[in-house]
C-alpha cells in the first residue's frame, strides 16, 4: 500500500503544473520603458509593439512569478520621476546600477553587465579616444545617462553634445554634427548593423555597467521580480535570450 502511495504522489508531481518561484497572483505590472534604444527596447513598425531584449527578459521573468507585463513606451527624461509618482510599477530600459541611483531607487539583481562603446562614422573608424580628448571633436550622448556621464569624464563638458535619446545623436554622427556616440556596446552593435558600411564600433573596452530592472525604493515586488531572475539564469533561458540577440551567452 505505501508503495501504491508513493508511487502515485510521485506521478502527480511529475505532472503537476510547475510551480512558480514566487507567485504575483497575475498581476499586471505597468512597465515604463524608453523604447528607443535597440535591441534592447525599440518599436517594431510592423505591429507598433515594443519589443527588444529587455522586453523578452522581463515575460521571461513574468511566466515564473505570475505576473502580466504592460509595457509603456515613455521619454527617458522624466521616467523615473514618472516611477516615483507612481505612474508605473517599474521600468525596465537598459538601466545601469549606479549608487546614485540607488540612494533613491531600489534595483533588481543586475540582468546582464554592458561595457560602453564609441560609434564612429566608417570613414573615421581609426579614430582612437586620445582624439577626442585632445579636443575638437564632439562626443554625443543621451541626457542623463551613464554614457553621458561617461563621455563628460573622459573628454570634457565642452566637447559632448547631449540629445534626448540615442536616435538624434545618431543622426548626429551621420550628419557629422558630433564626431562619435557614446552608447553601450549593445546597442552599438544593433545600430552598425542597421547602418552597415556608414557606421562602426570603433573605440570599445570602456566602463562597464550593470544592468537591472527599477523600482520605488522599498518596493516589495522587487523579492519576487529577482526570485524569477534567478530562475531563468539558473535554467538557461536568460543565456538564450542573449545569444538571441546577440550570438553568445
Amino acid at each position: 500500500m505505501f508503495k501504491h502511495l508513493l508511487a502515485a504522489a510521485t506521478l502527480a508531481a511529475m505532472t503537476a503544473p510547475a510551480a512558480f518561484a514566487a507567485d504575483l497572483e497575475g498581476r499586471v505590472l505597468k512597465i515604463g520603458t524608453d523604447a528607443t534604444y535597440p535591441p534592447m527596447e525599440t518599436v517594431d513598425e510592423a505591429t507598433g509593439e515594443i519589443v527588444g531584449f529587455d522586453v523578452d527578459v522581463m515575460n521571461a521573468i513574468c511566466e515564473r512569478v505570475n505576473c502580466v507585463p504592460n509595457f509603456v513606451n515613455t521619454a527617458w527624461d522624466g521616467i523615473f520621476a514618472a516611477l516615483q509618482q507612481g505612474e508605473f510599477d517599474l521600468v525596465i530600459s537598459g538601466v545601469s546600477i549606479t549608487p546614485e541611483r540607488e540612494e533613491t531607487m531600489d534595483f533588481s539583481d543586475p540582468y546582464i553587465v554592458v561595457s560602453q562603446a564609441i560609434l564612429l562614422q566608417v570613414d573615421n573608424a581609426d579614430m582612437t579616444l586620445d582624439d577626442f580628448k585632445a579636443g575638437g571633436q564632439k562626443l554625443a550622448a543621451q541626457t542623463g545617462t551613464t554614457n553621458a556621464q561617461l563621455a563628460e569624464e573622459l573628454v570634457g563638458r565642452e566637447n559632448v553634445s547631449l540629445y534626448d535619446n540615442f536616435s538624434a545623436a545618431i543622426l548626429a554622427l551621420q550628419n557629422a554634427d558630433v564626431q562619435g556616440v557614446i552608447i553601450d556596446g549593445t546597442s552599438a552593435s544593433a545600430y552598425e548593423q542597421e547602418f552597415a558600411g556608414e557606421l562602426t564600433v570603433g573605440i570599445t573596452g570602456l566602463q562597464s555597467d550593470p544592468l537591472g530592472i527599477v523600482f520605488q525604493e522599498g518596493d516589495p515586488t522587487v523579492d519576487a521580480i529577482n526570485a524569477g531572475l534567478a530562475e531563468i539564469q539558473e535554467n538557461g533561458t536568460l543565456d538564450k535570450l542573449k545569444a538571441k540577440y546577440w550570438g553568445t551567452n
